[in-house]
């Protein structure tokens, strides 16, 4: 008569069982820790970030994609320089406080930021400027364009004038 009245509240049976079942994975789960030898190859690790160009300073997320037929770069003996355009689905806040992170992090000054519907940075390094143009491509997609506008004055680095010639000292 006993085991009936318990079937009679299948919800009570049913949780019983619910309960005793996540106790015993619990129990029967272990940690394990990695070996303490163990070591990690950069090899083994995921690309996180994009190199913008031939920029070894400029990284974005890796969510973020080249868009050939919008970008264009130009170098000379004077300068390099030119306009780089990625599409990624990430939000342009996150975006944003990535590139400001990421900028900083190799030495580049932040020097303005004007925000509306779309967002500019501009930032400076001696004889290299990057203004970065965040908007969002679409809202059904999800996605938010990144424009670089970059230039870096190669002679100033080479200690030459614009014509290619030695700067006296």
């Amino acid at each position: 008569m006993r085991l009936n009245s318990v079937f009679s509240f299948p919800g009570r049976f049913f949780s019983l069982l619910l309960i005793i079942g996540f106790l015993s994975s619990c129990a029967q789960q272990t940690q394990t820790t990695p070996p303490a030898d163990m070591t990690v190859n950069d090899n083994d690790l995921a690309q996180l970030t994009t190199t913008v160009e031939s920029y070894g300073d400029i990284e974005l997320p890796i969510e973020m994609t080249l868009i050939p037929k919008k970008s264009m770069a130009m170098r000379t003996d004077s300068f390099q320089g030119g306009v780089h355009v990625f599409s990624g689905k990430v939000q342009m806040a996150s975006l944003r406080d990535y590139i400001v992170a990421s900028m900083r992090n190799h030495k580049w000054k932040m020097v303005g930021e004007a925000s509306y519907d779309s967002t500019m940075l501009a930032f400076t390094k001696p004889n290299k400027t990057c203004m970065v143009v965040l908007t969002k491509s679409s809202e059904l997609t999800g996605k938010t364009e990144a424009s670089l506008y970059v230039t870096e004055d190669v002679a100033a680095i080479n200690r030459l004038n614009p014509f290619g010639e030695p700067i006296k000292q």
